[in-house]
């Protein structure tokens, strides 16, 4: 696909982000992709439950989903943009993360939320690609971070 094309997608589900990616449970933490406006934007949806494995641990008498959780939501949902944005080349492509800044936490995440995680991309120069991301549940901020991320080619 063209760099300049800007293909939209209503959604992209769970089967589809996992051939894009190769991220798997337990470290798979988005269930789709909406609203893919390729070179642009996505929305990641994540269904927050009880039966995730670090609830057992964090924290067992009130459950909390870790920030670094929800960043990494971030970046699968980042990764699929990318995946998207460039096509079938892509898929099953590494993305690593190169930097996170800004990174703010507004609101506890708990078993029962979704959270929608909108990541809009700033930039990009060659393999790396700047982001912008905010994730929501209930029309309410929980969470915020801008952070680069490289796509492997080889």
């Amino acid at each position: 696909m063209d760099g300049d094309i800007q293909e939209r997608v209503a959604e992209i589900d769970i089967e589809r982000v996992m051939a894009m990616i190769p991220h798997r449970y337990p470290m798979l933490m988005i269930d789709k992709v909406v609203d893919v406006v390729a070179n642009v934007s996505a929305t990641g949806v994540k269904n927050v439950t009880i039966n995730e494995p670090f609830f057992q641990g964090h924290f067992p008498s009130r459950p909390v989903m870790p920030g670094v959780l929800i960043i990494e939501a971030m970046a699968q949902t980042a990764a699929v943009l990318v995946v998207h944005s460039l096509g079938s080349t892509a898929e099953g492509k590494l993305v690593y993360f190169m930097s996170v800044d800004d990174a703010r936490f507004r609101k506890p995440v708990v078993p029962g939320d979704t959270i929608h995680i909108h990541v809009q991309k700033e930039r990009q120069r060659g393999p790396v690609w700047k982001f912008k991301a905010r994730a929501i549940v209930n029309d309410t901020l929980v969470a915020e971070a801008t952070y680069a991320a490289m796509i492997l080619t080889e």
